[in-house]
Order: C-alpha cells, then sequence, then structure tokens
C-alpha cells in the first residue's frame, strides 16, 4: 500500500491555447479540463493507473467540489473535514509545451484541522510501504509540518518520501537531526536553493554532460540522513544518488504538451518500480519513463503502463563519487 499526502489539494483547470499566450489579448482555447489535483494526488492517480495499491489523505471541506472529482479517478482516499473548499489552480499550455500555471493559496487550515491530518496519516501509515507527502503548504500549516511528520514517522517501518519546495524544504532540512526521509525529490532550482547553490550552475552542468555538481550538492544531504535524492531536470534527465552511488538518466526526445504533473509522474514511476523490487538505476529509468510520459500528454493527463517507455530511458553511473567533508 502507497499512501500518498496532499495537505493543499486543489481542483487543476487546464486550458489549451491554439498559439503562443500573448499577455493583454483576447484567447480563445482549444481545450479545458478540470481533475481532482495537488502532486499527492497525483501520484496516487498515477499509481493507480498502473494497478498500485493507493490511499490518498488529504483535507476537504463538506460537500467540496474536489470529492467527486477525486471520485471519478478511482483513487481511494481519506478525507480529513477542513471548513474551506479546496483551491482551484489555473495552468495554460501553448502548443511547445510551455506551461503557466496560477496557483491560489489554499483553503487555511486552523490547528484542530492540523492535528486532525497529522494523526490521519499517522494512522494510514500503519502497513503501508510508503508515505509519499507532496506539495506545497496551505495557509494555517506551520512550515515545519513536514518536518514534523517525518520525525514522527521514523520509528515506523513504512519509507517516507518527500517533494516540496520554498520554506518547507527549508524546513525539512533544518530538521534532518530529528528525522530523515528515505526518499527526496528536488528539481534542480529547489536542490540549489535550499544548499546555497546556483540553480543555473546545476542545470548548465548537466546540459553541458556534467552531473557532478548535482551529485555533490545531493550527497550532502545522504551524509546528513536522507536515503535518496532524485534531482529532476527536466529535459536534461533525472540524476539518483544514494549512500550507495549515483546514476543519470538521459530521456527520449520528445514532444512536449504539457508538464503539468510530469515531476509528480517521476516520482510515480520511482516508487511504482521500489515495490516491484527493482534496483536504484531501475527506480530513476522507470522516474524518467513516467516523467517523458507525462510532458508528452495534454493538460494533467497522468501517463498509463502502456504509455511508459523504459527502454527509450539510458541510465548511466556517474564516477567519481565524492562523499563531502
Amino acid at each position: 500500500m502507497i499512501v500518498t499526502v496532499t495537505p493543499n489539494p486543489s481542483i487543476d483547470r487546464t486550458v489549451t491555447l491554439p498559439s503562443p499566450l500573448t499577455r493583454g489579448a483576447v484567447h480563445r482555447v482549444t481545450s479545458v479540463t478540470s481533475q481532482a489535483g495537488g502532486k499527492g494526488v497525483n501520484v496516487s492517480r498515477a499509481l493507480t493507473l498502473a494497478g498500485i495499491d493507493t490511499v490518498a489523505v488529504l483535507p476537504a471541506a463538506a460537500n467540496d467540489p474536489l470529492v467527486p472529482a477525486l471520485q471519478a479517478t478511482g483513487v481511494s482516499y481519506r478525507v480529513v473535514p477542513a471548513t474551506e473548499p479546496a483551491r482551484t489552480n489555473l495552468t495554460v499550455t501553448e502548443p511547445d509545451g510551455t506551461t503557466t500555471k496560477i496557483n491560489e493559496p489554499g483553503a487555511t487550515l486552523d490547528a484542530a484541522t492540523v492535528d486532525t491530518l497529522t494523526a490521519a496519516v499517522l494512522a494510514a501509515a500503519e502497513g503501508a510501504d510508503w508515505v509519499v507527502m507532496s506539495g506545497s503548504l496551505p495557509p494555517g500549516i506551520p512550515t515545519s509540518w513536514y518536518a514534523d511528520v517525518v520525525a514522527l514517522l521514523a520509528a515506523r517501518p513504512c519509507r517516507v518520501a518527500v517533494d516540496t519546495s520554498d520554506a518547507p524544504l527549508a524546513a525539512l532540512v533544518a530538521g534532518l537531526d530529528r528525522g530523515a526521509p528515505d526518499l527526496i525529490k528536488p528539481n534542480a532550482e529547489e536542490l540549489a536553493s535550499v544548499l546555497g547553490y546556483s540553480p543555473s550552475a546545476l542545470e548548465d552542468a548537466v546540459v553541458q554532460g556534467d552531473p557532478e555538481p548535482v551529485v555533490t550538492a545531493a550527497r550532502q544531504l545522504i551524509d546528513r540522513g536522507v536515503g535518496a535524492v532524485l534531482a529532476t531536470l527536466g529535459a536534461a534527465g533525472a540524476v539518483l544518488v544514494d549512500g550507495n552511488g549515483a546514476w543519470m538518466a538521459t530521456p527520449p526526445p520528445i514532444t512536449p504538451r504539457s508538464t503539468v504533473g510530469a515531476g509528480d509522474s517521476s516520482l510515480a514511476g520511482y516508487v511504482r518500480a521500489d515495490v516491484g523490487g527493482a534496483v536504484p538505476p531501475q527506480r530513476l529509468q522507470m522516474a524518467v519513463a513516467y516523467g517523458s510520459a507525462a510532458a508528452s500528454l495534454p493538460g494533467t493527463t497522468l501517463p498509463t503502463p502502456a504509455e511508459i517507455d523504459l527502454d527509450a530511458v539510458q541510465v548511466s553511473p556517474i564516477s567519481p563519487i565524492p562523499a563531502t567533508q
């Protein structure tokens, strides 16, 4: 069983334009979709499509449109009652795959709801293989919440993955001495920001065929107790670093249609491979195959196993792998 946690769920509304977006202009869209979203929900959706048992834990108000939208996906879920409806996020996609996102801050959660959400995560974690916590934190939740829950889960046998950014990611890293997740999935900007690196320097190095700066950065987190770092690098692929090695995966050339959910799909691919018994390079390969497939699909569409081409993803070990001092 995979438990996903989405403290800031959403209705994701995606509009597709037939031409490039022009500020101040009037645009007529070619399609509009609305789906239950939020990063953890997306992970559950992708895993459910692959036949993996999953349950999505999230807050939602009574009669929230999010609940029937979630039901329509076929994802199993546990709702923590909230007083405000979930946010609606708007995504605009252009013909070349350029994606513009406009995200609302989310429904405010009071202290009692935050405590109930925490208790629901701990209860769902009983017997789980993975607890995957993803996304931003809504108003009312302290920025340390992910770090606090990771610490509470530290004594449990489940593995824990976290995919977040900004202040919650910084708080997670600051709290690694209390409990470290088994997996963190930052992109280059997030990895750089939390460790004081230049995001462009990391990305440029990978584009130029030198992933070692990313490995060096990720290894700082490994040395502080994190089990593995899956650094997603957009069209350049991804780097996986754990206590035993580091690997780089190069995706196949695709025609990008929307990057919405690509990172979530990568995380779902990694978890799917892991529960299937795959070794680290195979987990990375599956992660990048899922991310590439998602980016080639329109809107918030998530890939099915039939759309995953593992053989098209090239994985190679990175050597040497310097340990930080």
